[in-house]
């Protein structure tokens, strides 16, 4: 590749570092970029997780604050992230693209509509809140739901933080930024596990890890600051039209 490339691959890891930790979907920034720099597919989405798990991580600890007492959740709720992302990855080593593709527009549509409906379903939970004696526990569905984002971020990720916001909205009673914060931990769990196995198994192209580990570590640190100050309904807004942007990839391609 020559310096410009290496250089735009970088900037692509910054950006998507930022979007990860601030919404979600940063993928759809470095994934494309390696393909248009004529990156085999595969090599691509493998290389593009590896060297995302950095600046996931770093997301994650910008949100500390918001993490709190929540270690239980992330605990629990991780464990799903694990599982999930483990069966993604051998899910990516030994199937057509062709499966998961078809539902990734449904999946993405749905996302966005959830995390547009949230304050909707939050004044709903709280309604049914008043009239209860004890205080609202996470959902049931919210693991299992949390282990099948499990398997889809580990298979390809893009959007995996737009439906992990919508599946936190709706199955717990936090506010937007302390779900944005798990989020992220959640995210760093499933690409870190795929990562993993990726290492072992599969063709990785170590330069563009670093360039895009590097970058996207800048990029989430950046994210992480701006992130926290905007007001929900900005944040809403941002992870909205990065759904959008992301479905509408999705159905041109």
């Amino acid at each position: 590749m020559s310096p410009w490339e290496l250089a735009a691959i970088a900037l692509a890891g910054v950006a998507a570092g930022f979007i990860n930790a601030v919404a979600g979907s940063g993928t759809l920034i470095t994934f494309p970029t390696l393909l248009a720099f004529g990156v085999p597919p595969v090599t691509a989405n493998v290389s593009n997780n590896i060297g995302l798990v950095p600046g996931g991580l770093s997301g994650a600890i910008g949100w500390r604050r918001e993490l709190a007492g929540q270690r239980g959740r992330a605990v629990r709720l991780g464990s799903a992230s694990l599982l999930g992302g483990v069966a993604g990855a051998v899910l990516l080593l030994v199937l057509p693209s062709s499966a998961f593709r078809t539902v990734v527009p449904v999946l993405v549509g749905l996302g966005v509509l959830l995390v547009a409906l949230q304050p909707l379903i939050n004044r709903r939970v709280e309604a049914a809140a008043e009239h209860a004696t004890t205080a609202r526990s996470d959902a049931g569905w919210l693991w299992p739901g949390v282990a099948v984002l499990g398997v889809y971020g580990g298979y390809f990720g893009a959007a995996q933080g737009i439906l992990l916001m919508a599946v936190l909205g709706a199955g717990t009673a936090d506010s937007l930024h302390r779900d944005n914060a798990l989020k992220n931990v959640l995210a760093s769990v499933v690409n870190a596990v795929a990562a993993v196995v990726f290492i072992l198994v599969a063709e990785v192209d170590w330069v563009i890890v670093a360039l895009i580990a590097g970058g996207s570590i800048i990029g989430a640190v950046a994210g992480a600051r701006v992130g926290r100050r905007l007001p929900p309904v900005l944040l809403r807004a941002a992870i909205i039209t990065v759904g959008l942007v992301a479905l509408a990839v999705f159905l041109l391609r």
